[in-house]
């Protein structure tokens, strides 16, 4: 970096609606400013964002301003003469406003770079950017580019993408745009330990001379795998200790039909509505795991190198979880089940996982050879390239 670089670098970030789109931008928020830190510098940063996504919640309680424009959800069908309804015709409407809006914010703030990742607050953000003739870096989390930053393409001036095998499927107009960093992963994610986990959730039931399984399905839990995991849990328990975030509203079922398992097997069987802190230790405990495929959890799996068998939502944007699985299944990272999930299907994915160390192993190597735990400077990188060109 030369020495006559400003002082302050300004940033604005926009993206949001779910974690998937918030998270990344946080972790590269906190990494430039590390980064400009370590340089005498400051990072001056301004969210732009929905009033009701999770970056509402989250850039306030990290100390980033932040600030609202009007913006369209467009409700998704196979039949494209469905998507023409009063309701997409509507919020479609907002986005002019919504540039209108983003064009002040950018126009009065005089950011060196805007960051897009995507959700549908990026897209009169990033045409404001284009109009205020602001170099504008779009990231993917996503094997397949999600709609927003499909329609912020063309304006790109870098796009940042999460995998190689996006590289192909981007339109040939953009590719020389692209470049692939990764996806930020928060820090802390990445320095569990196995032992705290023990300690801090009381597993003391559990054998440690066999593998722990950990099931997930998100913040809110996801009833297809907590059924499909309770049908199993006896066979489970032969076989692994496991430790269950099932959601908080998925307790008290679960646990009564934990109820009738015998002493040996129940104290293997950790069962919790939700893992907050404890998550990196839980993690680094985890020898397989079972979750959804977002693309944040795609990139914490992979940065630690863990074997996963995943079950994709399969009411995801563009399909796009399916996708995700599928990828890494091609690589030998990961097993995809999709479609109708039983519990037998789901001892046959994971058996050979629990019971041959060598093929749990060998699927951990293929994990962490996709995985990029160094995403965040990577994109941090593009960034200052972006701003200084």
């Amino acid at each position: 970096m030369t020495t006559d670089a400003p002082v302050t670098f300004r940033l604005i970030v926009t993206g949001g609606g779910t974690g998937g789109h918030t998270y990344p931008a946080l972790t590269a928020i906190r990494t430039l400013q590390a980064r400009l830190a370590a340089d005498g510098r400051a990072l001056d940063v301004l969210w732009i964002g929905t009033p009701d996504g999770l970056e509402a919640r989250v850039a306030p309680a990290e100390g980033i301003p932040f600030t609202t424009v009007a913006t369209g959800k467009i409700r998704r069908d196979a039949n494209p003469l469905k998507m023409v309804s009063p309701a997409n015709l509507k919020d479609m409407a907002r986005v002019p406003l919504g540039v209108a809006q983003a064009r002040k914010a950018i126009s009065d703030f005089r950011p060196d770079v805007v960051l897009a990742t995507g959700g549908y607050v990026a897209v009169p953000a990033g045409v404001a950017a284009r109009l205020c003739k602001r170099p504008l870096v779009l990231h993917e989390q996503t094997v397949r580019l999600g709609l927003a930053n499909r329609k912020l393409a063309g304006s790109a001036t870098r796009i940042a993408v999460s995998s190689d095998s996006t590289l192909p499927l981007l339109p040939e107009a953009v590719r020389s745009a692209a470049v692939v960093t990764g996806n930020p992963v928060r820090p802390e994610v990445l320095s569990g330990h196995a032992d705290k986990a023990v300690a801090a959730l009381g597993l003391t039931g559990f054998d440690r001379r066999l593998p722990t399984l950990y099931v997930t399905g998100g913040a809110q839990g996801a009833q297809q795998i907590n059924n499909v995991v309770r049908d199993a849990l006896p066979w489970l328990l032969e076989h692994a200790n496991v430790v269950h975030q099932c959601g908080p509203g998925n307790v008290e079922a679960l646990r009564a039909s934990a109820a009738a398992l015998p002493p040996e097997l129940a104290g293997r069987y950790y069962l919790s509505g939700f893992v907050g802190p404890e998550l990196p230790d839980v993690l680094a405990l985890a020898d397989v795991v079972v979750s959804r495929s977002g693309a944040g959890t795609l990139a914490e799996l992979t940065a630690l190198g863990k074997p996963a068998v995943f079950v994709p939502l399969a009411s995801s944007a563009g399909n796009e979880q399916a996708h995700n699985a599928r990828h890494l299944e091609e690589a030998g990272a990961a097993v995809a089940l999709e479609g109708e999930i039983t519990a037998e299907r789901l001892q046959n994915a994971l058996g050979p996982l629990l019971t041959d160390p060598a093929r749990r192993a060998g699927m951990a190597e293929a994990a962490r050879a996709h995985g990029r735990p160094d995403a965040a400077d990577r994109l941090v990188d593009v960034l200052l390239t972006a701003a200084s060109g």
